[in-house]
Order: structure tokens, then C-alpha cells, then sequence
């Protein structure tokens, strides 16, 4: 059912596609492509740079639309391009964005066609970022994010991977069908927008690790995806959010406080330090159930065939702060089972005291954990069951928080 309801979810909308100079302009051939098989009419507009690594040419069979390059070009109707072009379109997406389109539009510059276009532009506008981790990370950058935010630019995170300078790490262009389930999400709830304003949110996400000496840990495969994905869209949503993150290798969403962790007890500290001010918490890190009782302060040798470790309880942090939950808060769990989905659940729902937990099966190895999908059943206090298909985490989001605020 899924793909059928997807097929036109654009049908009759026209967009803008902005195409900047990164290495991944390719991609946004792609883009063009799905976004017309689900019905959307699409123009593109590119900058000098992207010219020099896809030719324009090939956007215009695409799209089946002249491409916009040049903003003194001479034109054939009494309308000037780039307002036309502002008038006509439902939606701007620029994607690839480049650290340098994202200043110039952060600081208001108008020096080609797609930064006039943004500017005379008056519809939503999402952003695909794509470039090298250390510039994605960078003060500047992270602040030009913060003020695009700030004026409603939806931002589409960054995936993690090698990159073009051959290094590995966050500022890979976003799958392309995440960012086609973001441009449908903003068409299908553009009325949810803003409806956490005002309200702090606090999440948890990723891995905790736990010591066995100064060499090594015990963990979990959890990448952190579903919380971050959480986190920016509570921040799109108009959230004030508190991200207490494990270990991971993901760009913090811009506009996201974020509280670095490791150990499960020093994410339990953290939780418990902000979860009385928060009007909505998120339990989706994986956390270490079981830690070793007396880690070895120096790397343990190879002295026989065995080794033997006693473990001790970590905190459980979702039922530890259930105690004492402040009236009139959300609370929302997540369950990894891998037998009993929904019984196992419901089970951890009453016992965290959580107003909904979002249950998966991990023991399958295309969604969950290490996936960019996820496919789960969400249960509320009310005894209710919502079934999701596969879905790629950032548009799983989407639909949790839907499914909070309705």
C-alpha cells in the first residue's frame, strides 16, 4: 500500500530543484527523475559551479524544462526568470547544498539565480547539505544553519560515508529517497509545522559503551539514525531540543542542543538532570543493560583460553525517571525484540510508565539497528497498535511525531 499511496503523492506540484557545486550534482539527476515519476512538474536552476560538473543539458532532458544558469541571460517573455520562476514553483529544494550557497543564503546574498530565487521565493524551502565532515562541522557552518532554521528552512541531514576528499564521515548527500519522503512530508503535514513550539524535547540516541579495560568495551550496533532523525524534526516542529547522544558518527542536527555521552550511567546522570523541565522525553538510545563490575585499569593479557567477567545492572533510565515523571508529560519508549514484538512491549510500556513505545524486530537485519529503514508497531496507554511499513528513519519521524501531536 505504501508505494501505491506515494506514486502521486506530488502529483500536480511544481518544484524548484536548486543544483549547487558539490561533487554529488549527479545525484540530483536522480532526484529530478523520482520526483516526476510521482507526478510533480520540476524546473532547475543550477549555479556556475554545478555547470562545471553536470551539464545543463542533461537537467533539461530530465526535467523536460529549460534550466536556469545565467541571470542576464536575455529572455523571451516580459517575465524576468528568476521571479517567474519564484511565482511558479510550491516548493524550493536545493540539493545538493553546498557550505558556500548556505552562507550566501544564510547572510542574504543575491548573486546568481538560485540566491535571488531564494530570496523572491515565498513557499517552503528544504535544504539537502553535502559536503566534507570537518566544513558540516564548523562554527560558521553550524551557525548558517541556525539562522536558516530560524527563518523555516528545512534542513535534510547529512548521511555518513566516504566522502569526495576520501575520508569517511558525516556530509554524504542524503539518500535520495529521503530527501523525495521529505519533500512529500512537507506537502502531506505542512499544518504540523510548528506545533511543538515552545515545548523542550529530550532525546536520547545511539550507543552506550561500557569498559572492560582501556582497550576495549562492550556496545551495540545502534547508529543513532532514529534519534537524530527525532531530533530534527522536533527542531523543524519548533521544538527546543536536548539531544543526550552516545558515541556515534552523525552530524548534530543543526539548531540541537546536543549532550555527549559514552557510559550508560553518564547518560542516566544526564537524563536525569534535564527530564523534569522537559515537556516531551524520547528513550531511542540502545543502552547497555548489563557493565562490567570492576573494569581492568590496565589491558587485560592473553593468560588463557577463557575470561571471566562479572557484569552489574545499569540504570534503567526510562523506568528510573517513570518514578517521578512531572505531570501532563509525553513519554515515548523504544523496544528492540526479537520474539513477542507487541506482548514485549506492551509489557516495557506499563512497566517505563510511557504514554507510547515504538517496538521493532531486530533480529531482522534489513530494518533497525545499522539500517537507514525501519519498519515498527507503536503502542499508546490507550491499548492501541499502529502498524508502520518499511520506511526510512527520517520519514519514520515524521510520522511519530504526527502520531504524538494528533
Amino acid at each position: 500500500m505504501r508505494d501505491e499511496m506515494t506514486v502521486n503523492a506530488l502529483s500536480g506540484k511544481r518544484i524548484l530543484l536548486g543544483v549547487t557545486g558539490g561533487i554529488a550534482a549527479y545525484k540530483a539527476l536522480d532526484v529530478v527523475g523520482r520526483l516526476r515519476d510521482r507526478g510533480a512538474e520540476v524546473r532547475v536552476v543550477m549555479t556556475r559551479a554545478a555547470t562545471s560538473l553536470v551539464a545543463p543539458l542533461s537537467f533539461q532532458a530530465r526535467s523536460g524544462a529549460a534550466v536556469l544558469t545565467d541571470m542576464w541571460a536575455p529572455v523571451s517573455t516580459a517575465d524576468i526568470d528568476h521571479i517567474a520562476y519564484a511565482r511558479w514553483a510550491d516548493l524550493f529544494l536545493i540539493a545538493p547544498a553546498t557550505a558556500h550557497t548556505l552562507a550566501r543564503m544564510a547572510h542574504g546574498l543575491a548573486d546568481d539565480p538560485l540566491t535571488t530565487l531564494y530570496l523572491a521565493f515565498q513557499g517552503p524551502v528544504v535544504v539537502a547539505p553535502a559536503m566534507n565532515s570537518a566544513m558540516l562541522e564548523h562554527p560558521a557552518t553550524v551557525a548558517n544553519f541556525q539562522t536558516l532554521r530560524e527563518r523555516g528552512v528545512a534542513m535534510i541531514p547529512p548521511a555518513e560515508g566516504i566522502l569526495a576528499c576520501g575520508e569517511t564521515g558525516p556530509g554524504k548527500l542524503a539518500a535520495v529517497e529521503d530527501i523525495i519522503q521529505a519533500v512529500i512530508g512537507v506537502f502531506e503535514t505542512p499544518a504540523l509545522a510548528g506545533h511543538l513550539t515552545g515545548r523542550h524535547v529530550l532525546i536520547t540516541a545511539g550507543p552506550t559503551r561500557e569498559a572492560l579495560d582501556p582497550v576495549r568495551y562492550l556496545s551495540n550496533p545502534s547508529t543513532g539514525r532514529m534519534g537524530y532523525a527525532l531530533a530534527a524534526e522536533a527542531h523543524r516542529r519548533g521544538a527546543r531540543v536536548t539531544l543526550v547522544t552516545g558515541p556515534v558518527h552523525l552530524a548534530v542536527p543543526a539548531g540541537v542542543r546536543a549532550v555527549p555521552v559514552t557510559t550508560a550511567e553518564q547518560m542516566y546522570q544526564a537524563v536525569l538532570a534535564e527530564h523534569h523541565q522537559a515537556d516531551i522525553v524520547v528513550f531511542s538510545a540502545a543502552v547497555a543493560d548489563w557493565r562490567p563490575a570492576r573494569p581492568s585499569a590496565r589491558k587485560n593479557k592473553k593468560t588463557g583460553d577463557t575470561l571471566t567477567v562479572e557484569f552489574v545492572r545499569t540504570p534503567d533510565i526510562a523506568m528510573e525517571t517513570g518514578r517521578d515523571a512531572r505531570p501532563g508529560q509525553i513519554r515515548i519508549g523504544f523496544a528492540a525484540e526479537t520474539e513477542d514484538l507487541v506482548a514485549n512491549a506492551r509489557i516495557k510500556l506499563e512497566k517505563k510508565n510511557l504514554d507510547f513505545i515504538v517496538a521493532n524486530n531486530v533480529s531482522d537485519p534489513t530494518i533497525g539497528f545499522a539500517s537507514e529503514n525501519n519498519r515498527v508497531t507503536i503502542l499508546d496507554r490507550s491499548g492501541r497498535d499502529y502498524l508502520f511499513e518499511t520506511l526510512p528513519k527520517s520519514r519514520l519521524a515524521e510520522k511519530i511525531w504526527d502520531l504524538v501531536i494528533q
